[in-house]
């Protein structure tokens, strides 16, 4: 399973619970005995008066114990023999239900596809009988087939398990609306696994800026270490620079005045990653401008500056 599905379905998982005050949650689906059968997972039905004023999807499936998931993300297939094999899923598990009780259970497993957009081609073989915003009743239909367009739905709390579907545009502007809402630990995870433009991404990643905010910094502080993993010629110019060996020294032999060399040297290198990646070029005389500031606030507030300065100059003013 890749990343950002399993991003995905944690999401699901997560918000499920708590944008539905425990009405509703999710499950991941064990291996059905059938080969290539697995369902992304279930929806199951807790307090069906809990989901009846929320967004739709939400209200349609309380007359429901559970109804089987499809999540399709951005780049996903959405063809005919994804859906056809949505719907086997789907019948295996009816089948399994049935087996489950005795007397059989005489139910319906309802589908819930959940996908970026709907595709044209359904709309030349299925009747697509609109519900909601972005919510359709995909007929005819002997069981309750619906089908979530994750990039029409409103941009509501409740919906966001269905919302990280989204592509393009549509993802674009989830992402710049949701991340103020989620903890920063998950909006780096949507940062690093979503699809988004990388003017979005960038976009994001300047939004957290230093703050007085202990839990505004603190996401900022993430950020500023994620821009560090994942760039390897950052990390091998902090090793060549003795930034680890100064860090292990520091913590080894509780010697602060090597803490505080580790941390000026790391706050340079993240300074000229940061004028690098605007494409602000550092002067000879600038680079040792850089190289001579002791003062770790100085070089913390160079950092923010140059995440919005027009010159290498403004900068370092």
């Amino acid at each position: 399973m890749g990343k950002l599905d399993r991003f995905a379905k944690e999401t699901f998982a997560e918000e499920t619970s708590r944008v539905t005050g425990g009405a509703a949650a999710w499950e991941d689906a064990p291996e059905v005995r059938l080969e290539r059968v697995q369902a992304d997972g279930y929806l199951r039905v807790l307090r069906p008066e809990g989901l009846a004023l929320l967004a739709a999807p939400w209200p349609e499936v309380r007359a429901h114990e559970e109804a089987l998931v499809e999540l399709k993300l951005a780049g996903d297939h959405v063809d005919v023999r994804e859906v056809k094999r949505a719907l086997l899923r789907r019948q295996a598990r009816e089948v399994e239900r049935v087996e489950e009780r005795e007397p059989p259970w005489m139910g319906e497993e309802p589908l819930w596809f959940v996908a970026p957009h709907v595709p044209s081609w359904l709309h030349g073989v299925r009747v697509l009988e609109p519900v909601a915003a972005g919510c359709y009743r995909v007929g005819p239909s002997a069981f309750q087939f619906l089908w979530i367009a994750a990039n029409e739905l409103p941009l509501r709390d409740e919906l966001v398990p269905f919302l990280v579907a989204r592509s393009g545009r549509a993802l674009d502007e989830f992402a710049r609306w949701v991340a103020p809402r989620r903890e920063a630990e998950w909006v780096l995870s949507m940062i690093q696994y979503m699809p988004m433009s990388a003017w979005t991404r960038e976009d994001l990643k300047r939004r957290f800026g230093r703050s007085d905010d202990p839990e505004i910094e603190a996401r900022r502080q993430e950020i500023l270490q994620t821009l560090l993993a994942d760039s390897p010629e950052v990390k091998e110019q902090l090793i060549e620079q003795g930034i680890e060996q100064g860090i292990e020294q520091g913590i080894e032999k509780g010697i602060e005045q090597g803490q505080q060399q580790g941390r000026l040297i790391e706050a340079r290198a993240v300074l000229r990653r940061m004028l690098a990646r605007r494409g602000l070029a550092l002067s000879a005389a600038l680079e040792a401008q850089v190289d001579g500031c002791s003062e770790l606030a100085t070089l913390e507030r160079w950092i923010d500056q140059a995440l919005t300065a027009a010159s290498v100059q403004e900068a370092l003013a």
